[in-house]
Protein backbone atom coordinates (compact mmCIF):
# COMPACT_ATOMS: atom_id res chain seq x y z
CA UNK A 1 0.00 0.00 0.00
CA UNK A 2 1.48 3.29 -1.06
CA UNK A 3 2.73 5.43 1.92
CA UNK A 4 0.09 8.29 1.68
CA UNK A 5 -2.35 5.76 1.70
CA UNK A 6 -1.11 4.58 4.94
CA UNK A 7 -1.42 7.47 6.41
CA UNK A 8 -4.84 8.37 5.20
CA UNK A 9 -5.96 5.35 6.65
CA UNK A 10 -4.45 5.68 9.97
CA UNK A 11 -5.61 9.15 10.44
CA UNK A 12 -9.33 7.91 9.80
CA UNK A 13 -8.88 4.88 11.79
CA UNK A 14 -7.79 7.52 14.58
CA UNK A 15 -11.04 9.83 13.87
CA UNK A 16 -12.79 7.36 14.18
CA UNK A 17 -11.69 6.22 17.39
CA UNK A 18 -11.75 9.85 18.81
CA UNK A 19 -15.19 9.93 17.57
CA UNK A 20 -16.49 6.51 19.28
CA UNK A 21 -14.44 7.65 22.80
CA UNK A 22 -16.34 10.96 22.68
CA UNK A 23 -19.58 9.49 21.76
CA UNK A 24 -19.03 7.12 24.96
CA UNK A 25 -18.13 9.89 27.02
CA UNK A 26 -21.48 11.69 26.01
CA UNK A 27 -23.66 8.39 26.63
CA UNK A 28 -22.98 8.40 30.13
CA UNK A 29 -23.91 11.75 31.02
CA UNK A 30 -27.97 12.52 31.48
CA UNK A 31 -28.48 14.36 28.35
CA UNK A 32 -29.59 18.14 28.02
CA UNK A 33 -33.07 17.62 26.40
CA UNK A 34 -34.87 21.22 26.11
CA UNK A 35 -38.02 21.84 26.79
CA UNK A 36 -40.23 22.48 23.63
CA UNK A 37 -44.01 23.39 22.65
CA UNK A 38 -46.19 20.98 21.96
CA UNK A 39 -46.77 20.56 18.23
CA UNK A 40 -50.56 21.16 18.73
CA UNK A 41 -49.95 24.63 19.27
CA UNK A 42 -48.71 25.28 15.75
CA UNK A 43 -50.84 28.10 14.25
CA UNK A 44 -53.87 26.51 12.11
CA UNK A 45 -53.50 29.33 9.72
CA UNK A 46 -50.03 29.80 7.52
CA UNK A 47 -49.74 32.87 5.77
CA UNK A 48 -52.79 31.96 3.11
CA UNK A 49 -53.03 28.58 4.06
CA UNK A 50 -55.91 27.36 6.38
CA UNK A 51 -56.31 24.62 8.55
CA UNK A 52 -58.70 21.95 7.24
CA UNK A 53 -58.66 18.82 9.06
CA UNK A 54 -56.40 16.37 11.44
CA UNK A 55 -55.28 13.47 10.34
CA UNK A 56 -55.45 10.42 11.87
CA UNK A 57 -52.65 7.95 13.24
CA UNK A 58 -53.36 4.53 14.16
CA UNK A 59 -51.81 3.08 16.75
CA UNK A 60 -49.81 0.50 14.81
CA UNK A 61 -48.51 3.14 13.13
CA UNK A 62 -47.66 5.05 16.04
CA UNK A 63 -45.65 2.21 18.33
CA UNK A 64 -43.55 1.84 14.70
CA UNK A 65 -42.41 5.46 14.59
CA UNK A 66 -42.19 5.77 18.35
CA UNK A 67 -41.75 9.82 18.02
CA UNK A 68 -42.29 11.85 21.40
CA UNK A 69 -44.11 14.76 19.86
CA UNK A 70 -46.24 14.23 16.36
CA UNK A 71 -48.75 16.68 14.03
CA UNK A 72 -50.72 14.92 11.20
CA UNK A 73 -52.48 18.28 9.50
CA UNK A 74 -54.66 18.93 6.53
CA UNK A 75 -54.27 22.61 5.54
CA UNK A 76 -55.22 24.65 2.09
CA UNK A 77 -55.41 27.25 0.19
CA UNK A 78 -58.14 27.79 -1.47
CA UNK A 79 -59.27 24.20 -2.98
CA UNK A 80 -55.64 23.08 -3.43
CA UNK A 81 -55.07 20.99 0.18
CA UNK A 82 -50.99 20.20 1.54
CA UNK A 83 -50.33 17.53 4.56
CA UNK A 84 -48.02 18.67 6.85
CA UNK A 85 -46.34 15.40 9.01
CA UNK A 86 -44.23 16.00 11.52
CA UNK A 87 -41.83 13.78 14.24
CA UNK A 88 -40.45 15.28 16.75
CA UNK A 89 -37.73 13.18 18.71
CA UNK A 90 -36.31 14.47 22.14
CA UNK A 91 -33.44 11.87 22.36
CA UNK A 92 -31.84 9.48 19.84
CA UNK A 93 -30.03 7.25 22.66
CA UNK A 94 -33.18 5.46 23.56
CA UNK A 95 -33.14 3.32 19.78
CA UNK A 96 -36.25 5.98 18.75
CA UNK A 97 -34.90 7.71 15.09
CA UNK A 98 -37.38 8.96 12.32
CA UNK A 99 -38.23 6.75 9.83
CA UNK A 100 -37.25 7.72 6.27
CA UNK A 101 -40.44 8.31 3.78
CA UNK A 102 -38.81 6.37 1.06
CA UNK A 103 -38.99 3.08 3.76
CA UNK A 104 -42.37 3.78 5.20
CA UNK A 105 -44.37 5.08 2.07
CA UNK A 106 -43.78 1.85 -0.52
CA UNK A 107 -45.34 0.12 3.52
CA UNK A 108 -48.53 1.98 2.78
CA UNK A 109 -48.99 0.76 -0.43
CA UNK A 110 -47.39 3.70 -2.54
CA UNK A 111 -44.57 3.12 -4.66
CA UNK A 112 -41.82 5.33 -5.82
CA UNK A 113 -41.75 7.00 -9.21
CA UNK A 114 -38.95 9.12 -9.09
CA UNK A 115 -36.78 11.09 -6.34
CA UNK A 116 -34.50 14.21 -5.85
CA UNK A 117 -33.40 16.87 -3.66
CA UNK A 118 -34.77 20.07 -4.93
CA UNK A 119 -33.92 23.55 -2.64
CA UNK A 120 -36.90 26.03 -2.19
CA UNK A 121 -37.21 29.26 -0.79
CA UNK A 122 -38.18 28.98 2.77
CA UNK A 123 -39.63 32.17 3.10
CA UNK A 124 -37.10 33.79 6.16
CA UNK A 125 -34.54 34.57 3.57
CA UNK A 126 -32.13 31.63 3.70
CA UNK A 127 -33.06 28.40 0.82
CA UNK A 128 -33.44 25.16 2.45
CA UNK A 129 -32.73 21.75 0.19
CA UNK A 130 -34.92 18.98 1.25
CA UNK A 131 -35.90 15.56 -0.60
CA UNK A 132 -38.13 15.51 -3.52
CA UNK A 133 -40.39 12.50 -3.99
CA UNK A 134 -42.91 11.08 -6.18
CA UNK A 135 -45.47 8.15 -5.40
CA UNK A 136 -48.43 5.90 -7.05
CA UNK A 137 -50.72 4.05 -5.83
CA UNK A 138 -52.64 2.86 -8.40
CA UNK A 139 -53.76 5.68 -10.25
CA UNK A 140 -52.87 8.15 -7.43
CA UNK A 141 -50.08 10.55 -7.95
CA UNK A 142 -48.70 12.55 -5.13
CA UNK A 143 -45.76 14.78 -4.58
CA UNK A 144 -43.74 14.28 -1.03
CA UNK A 145 -40.93 16.88 0.34
CA UNK A 146 -39.14 15.67 3.53
CA UNK A 147 -36.59 16.91 5.22
CA UNK A 148 -34.45 16.19 8.52
CA UNK A 149 -34.15 19.42 11.26
CA UNK A 150 -32.40 20.20 14.03
CA UNK A 151 -31.03 22.90 15.63
CA UNK A 152 -32.54 25.43 12.92
CA UNK A 153 -30.43 23.06 10.39
CA UNK A 154 -32.30 21.14 7.66
CA UNK A 155 -30.59 18.27 5.56
CA UNK A 156 -32.25 15.90 3.37
CA UNK A 157 -29.56 13.32 2.93
CA UNK A 158 -30.59 10.33 6.02
CA UNK A 159 -26.91 9.59 6.24
CA UNK A 160 -26.14 13.35 6.69
CA UNK A 161 -28.43 13.29 9.40
CA UNK A 162 -27.34 10.70 11.21
CA UNK A 163 -23.68 12.27 11.41
CA UNK A 164 -25.42 15.23 12.88
CA UNK A 165 -26.64 13.38 15.49
CA UNK A 166 -23.48 11.90 16.48
CA UNK A 167 -22.05 15.46 16.04
CA UNK A 168 -24.33 17.11 18.47
CA UNK A 169 -24.15 14.39 20.87
CA UNK A 170 -20.78 15.10 21.34
CA UNK A 171 -20.68 18.92 21.02
CA UNK A 172 -23.74 19.65 22.87
CA UNK A 173 -25.08 16.68 24.18
CA UNK A 174 -28.12 16.67 22.23
CA UNK A 175 -29.60 14.30 19.95
CA UNK A 176 -33.16 15.76 19.20
CA UNK A 177 -34.03 16.25 15.89
CA UNK A 178 -37.46 16.30 13.62
CA UNK A 179 -38.86 14.57 10.20
CA UNK A 180 -41.14 16.99 8.39
CA UNK A 181 -42.90 15.98 5.08
CA UNK A 182 -45.07 17.47 2.95
CA UNK A 183 -47.55 15.48 0.31
CA UNK A 184 -49.56 17.23 -2.42
CA UNK A 185 -51.93 15.48 -4.60
CA UNK A 186 -51.05 15.69 -8.24
CA UNK A 187 -54.04 16.37 -10.44
CA UNK A 188 -54.30 15.72 -13.89
CA UNK A 189 -50.33 14.15 -14.43
CA UNK A 190 -49.47 17.94 -13.40
CA UNK A 191 -46.42 17.53 -11.18
CA UNK A 192 -45.08 21.20 -11.89
CA UNK A 193 -48.36 22.51 -10.14
CA UNK A 194 -48.22 20.17 -7.80
CA UNK A 195 -44.35 21.45 -7.18
CA UNK A 196 -45.83 24.71 -7.11
CA UNK A 197 -48.81 24.08 -4.37
CA UNK A 198 -46.03 22.11 -2.08
CA UNK A 199 -43.20 25.06 -2.39
CA UNK A 200 -45.65 27.76 -1.68
CA UNK A 201 -46.72 25.76 1.52
CA UNK A 202 -43.12 25.14 2.53
CA UNK A 203 -42.42 29.57 2.18
CA UNK A 204 -45.38 29.43 4.34
CA UNK A 205 -45.16 27.48 6.98
CA UNK A 206 -41.26 26.81 7.12
CA UNK A 207 -40.62 30.11 9.63
CA UNK A 208 -43.44 29.61 11.74
CA UNK A 209 -42.92 25.87 12.42
CA UNK A 210 -39.38 26.57 13.38
CA UNK A 211 -40.32 27.79 16.63
CA UNK A 212 -41.70 24.12 17.49
CA UNK A 213 -39.04 22.19 16.64
CA UNK A 214 -35.30 21.91 18.42
CA UNK A 215 -33.18 24.79 18.20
Amino acid sequence: MPKFLKSSALLMATALLLVQAAMLHSAIRPESVPPAAPLAEVPKTLGPWRFIQEGVVDQESLDVLKADDILNRVYASGTTPAYLFVAAFRSQRNGKAPHSPKNCLPGSGWLPLNAGEVTLDSGIGTPITVNRYVVAHGEERSLVLYWYQSRDRVVASEYTAKFWVMADAVRLNRTDTALVRVVVPITNKDEDAAMKTASDFVKASYGPLRHYLPA
